[in-house]
């Protein structure tokens, strides 16, 4: 999803700030770094999220909340981000493996499982969302997100215009979905993506329909829709490389998503010599 060489912004922007990067098909997303990089520049930074999780025992997930039902749609999804009414409270969930998050948990599954019915040649396991969210946004900060997927605030990438060192100019006048009127955009949302890649892409993995970037379910299965495209298999290591690159051309980026990918499926946090500086 990338268009340059902007830092990877494709998931969501750290606490701090986040990078944009470009994908090799000029598309943009995005990852945070600590000056956060997203999926369209190949020179990303690492961000201030970029904290390991300690690796504490994986505790057994609670059922799913959105069923396989939610699979068949009922027509295309509206395409917007919803309002934050200001009241929104941290899902109540036990954490996943490595203490990701319950609520990032269940949109990464939930992801896996509707992917499954769709595109099942695809073969995306949870476990590379998991990676991907984890670099771009460490699960939504942390998963701080409620019940539905709806993070308690709205997550940016830093602004497109140049002023941040690595970062590449990148013009859009989708107020609506990146929040600026000033002609520039960034990355949106726990996954990081830019509106124009959202708008190509964007599933509603909820059920509400609504494909909102900044919604856990909806951000996370639209991510498995970008890494699947193309008729890419997930079981070969070289289409799977090929797909992260898409997301942010930089091997030290696929190097991190694929350390935690591992990370999770195993329940072995990954060493620091997995985990290159992007």
């Amino acid at each position: 999803m990338r268009r340059g060489s902007v830092i990877a912004l494709t998931g969501l922007v750290p606490a701090g700030l986040a990078t944009v990067t470009g994908a090799a098909d000029g598309s943009f997303i995005g990852k945070v770094t600590s000056t956060v990089q997203h999926e369209f520049s190949p020179d990303a930074k690492e961000t201030a999220l970029s904290r390991p999780e300690a690796a504490l025992p994986a505790a057994a997930p609670e059922a799913l909340l959105h069923e396989a039902k939610q699979v068949v749609p009922v027509g295309p999804p509206v395409v917007k981000t919803v309002a934050n009414p200001g009241d929104r409270v941290p899902a109540a969930l036990p954490a996943g493996p490595l203490g990701i998050p319950g609520i990032a948990t269940n949109a990464y599954q939930n992801a896996e499982r509707i992917l499954a019915v769709e595109n099942p040649a695809c073969a995306m396991p949870w476990s590379m969302l998991a990676g991907i969210g984890r670099v771009e946004s460490t699960h939504a900060f942390g998963g701080k997100a409620d019940a539905n997927g709806d993070p308690l605030a709205p997550i940016y990438g830093p602004v497109l215009d140049g002023s941040l060192a690595g970062n590449n100019v990148v013009r859009d006048a989708d107020a609506e979905l990146s929040g600026l009127s000033s002609g520039y955009t960034r990355a949106v949302g726990p996954m990081q993506f830019l509106p124009e890649t959202w708008r190509k892409y964007a599933a509603d993995g909820n059920g509400d329909g609504v494909a909102d970037p900044q919604n856990l379910f909806d951000a996370t299965l639209t991510a498995g829709k970008y890494l699947c495209s193309g008729g890419l298999d997930m079981r070969d290591p070289a289409q799977q490389t090929r797909a992260i690159l898409r997301y942010n051309n930089s091997m030290a980026y696929v190097a991190n998503v694929m350390a935690w990918e591992a990370a999770y499926s195993s329940g072995v946090t990954p060493a620091a010599a997995q985990l290159p500086r992007i």
